[in-house]
């Protein structure tokens, strides 16, 4: 049982949060501050943030950012049924924009994820009141719930930079009177940090109930806070430094999750995105959700409209992998095709597949005509499922769904999701993230291709479910480890750097964390153009589309935010 899925209705006179995904419900009844004064309250408080992590509203969407981080990372084109579906997150795609700070998404984003602090900071704050004679589990509690405010700010740091930075000893009454301008961009990274040390320190190392971080979550999203603020920006948002101090932490931080956390890669890729096998050995931390709960007739459940336009399931088509993403996939001798990868024929079709040599991970990420929909041979893909091919083309992503017939998948009419979790810490990415920090750092070159080739390693051992019903293989797949003077150059650190770049994207695409990356590491604009330059003369909704330096690697503030604190909060960088 999902013990953390659980959804308590729990209204404050404070808050009075909805208990729903559409977060515009009327409360059923309103509990007294006073009553809420004891442990038991508390821990349902606590429940009722973790919920709120699950929240998936189509335009009140919380932590998955699949559209920020794939869509705007030309992982995936928008899908559904044309530019004006959604007509908002095809801005953000093309980064063309009018009017882009009145942008009512955003704001929505914007507000959602302070909904999630607010439920974070209830709870907080009336854990903190009592003794731990009182409330045993009380820094435990307190530990989870920092755990989940970096959780919830990192996303708000990720898509705009600057933000107000709240905690739970700021009254209600003064919220508007915090500056989303009062700290620097490594003093807001150092907010986040301070909340993942704490939960670090006062984490057990196992926990009872799925769902809970553990000790070794926490230092794994410790190691991702580190990374992510080692690459130190300018105003402008130009990388101009690389941490050391951090990455040497990083790199110490990944090492002990990989050796001590007991978390072992699947030996199949799939086993990452199929239901039967979640919270498995390689989910280090994860989002929980359910298709069954005894609270609500649908339960807390995920992805409404990535899924195809057919009988089995029935909307939305969005997240529709891009060709140029597709491509990358292409091999030259068992490792990535750098040079050529989009030149020539594409990766994006049944006859392709059968004669490219190629990453099986492709199969694990999209799909597209003809092809076996979710490892299932008699489930084949037709062209009718795709809802605006004119306009998108024929691919689907595959990783967040399930098959009609999992015991997980739920119609909510319109709308469609499951109860497949969403793992925001694997085991993978701690990997690549330690020789991310060594490759950095110019040191251990030889342990960071080994980190690197047991994730290819993995890829090359995971084609046993991509067959068609005669148990032929869907693709000509080919990948192999790096092997410096065979089948790729010496393993220098600009070689080494290349390749843990491609690995990430190979191993993560349209799992929304793309974009984040190449800002990070400075190179958005360069290849976000690239991209463009090639990939419009293959859609023509991008003819226009182009990113603008020293601006789009972050949102704007919402106007409507800045109107409601009386223009206290600074605009962006070239907005």
């Amino acid at each position: 049982m999902k013990t953390m899925n659980k959804i308590f209705c729990i209204f404050i006179s404070l808050l009075a949060f909805s208990c729903t995904d559409m977060l515009d419900q009327r409360p059923q009844g309103v509990i007294s501050d006073i009553d809420l004064n004891t442990p038991d309250k508390v821990e349902q408080l606590i429940i009722a943030a973790y919920s709120f992590c699950g929240q998936n509203h189509f335009n009140k969407q919380f932590g998955l950012p699949y559209e920020e981080g794939s869509v705007r990372g030309g992982e995936a084109y928008k899908g559904g049924s044309g530019t004006n579906d959604n007509a908002e997150r095809n801005l953000w795609e093309t980064f063309v924009y009018m009017q882009p700070t009145t942008s009512g998404d955003l704001d929505n984003l914007w507000w959602v994820h302070y909904v999630g602090v607010g439920r974070v900071h209830e709870a907080l704050k009336r854990a903190k009141a009592f003794t731990e004679e009182e409330y045993p589990l009380k820094n435990r509690r307190m530990a989870e719930l920092r755990f989940l405010r970096a959780h919830i700010y990192m996303y708000m740091k990720q898509c705009f930079k600057f933000f107000p930075y709240i905690d739970e000893d700021v009254p209600l009454t003064e919220y508007d009177k915090v500056s989303n301008n009062d700290l620097t961009d490594q003093e807001l990274w150092a907010k986040l940090i301070d909340d993942m040390r704490f939960a670090v320190a006062n984490l057990p190392e196992k926990q009872d109930e799925v769902g809970r971080p553990t000790q070794f979550a926490a230092k794994a999203y410790l190691a991702k806070l580190l990374i992510f603020a080692a690459y130190e920006q300018d105003d402008n948002n130009n990388v101009v430094n690389i941490n050391r101090e951090k990455m040497t932490e990083v790199a110490a931080l990944c090492k002990d999750v990989i050796d001590n956390s007991g978390k072992s890669l699947f030996p199949d890729f799939a086993q990452n995105f199929l239901w039967e096998y979640e919270n498995g050995q390689e989910s280090i931390w994860a989002i929980q959700y359910t298709a069954n709960n005894d609270d609500s007739p649908v339960g807390r459940v995920n992805s409404w409209l990535i899924y195809p336009v057919n009988s089995e399931y029935g909307c939305c088509g969005f997240l529709q992998p891009s060709t140029a993403m597709m491509n990358r996939y292409k091999t030259v001798n068992g490792v990535p095709d750098f040079d050529n990868f989009n030149m020539g024929e594409t990766l994006d079709n049944k006859e392709a597949f059968a004669k490219t040599p190629m990453d099986p991970r492709l199969m694990h990420t999209a799909c597209v005509p003809g092809m076996p929909w979710k490892y299932d041979p008699d489930f084949i893909m037709q062209t009718s499922w795709v809802r605006t091919p004119e306009v998108y083309g024929y691919s689907m992503s595959q990783k967040m769904i399930v098959l009609p017939d999992c015991p997980c998948f739920r119609k909510t009419n319109p709308f469609m999701g499951s109860g497949l979790n969403w793992d925001v810490l694997r085991l993978d990415e701690v990997m690549l993230w330690r020789a991310e920090a060594l490759i950095q750092l110019g040191s251990n070159l030889d342990e960071a291709l080994g980190l690197i080739n047991k994730i290819r390693e993995r890829a090359a051992t995971s084609a046993d479910r991509l067959i068609f019903a005669d148990g032929s293989p869907t693709g000509k797949f080919d990948v192999q480890p790096y092997k410096p003077g065979e089948n790729c150059p010496a393993w220098d650190q600009t070689f080494a750097w290349k390749a843990l770049q491609w690995e990430r994207s190979l191993e993560f695409s349209s799992e929304g964390k793309w974009f984040f990356d190449i800002v990070r590491w400075g190179i958005a604009a360069e290849y976000m153009n690239a991209y463009f330059s090639v990939e419009k003369q293959r859609r023509s909704y991008l003819k226009d589309a182009t990113f603008k330096k020293n601006r789009d690697e972050y949102f704007p503030i919402p106007q409507q935010q800045i109107n409601y604190v009386k223009g206290l909060y600074k605009q962006n960088t070239g907005w």
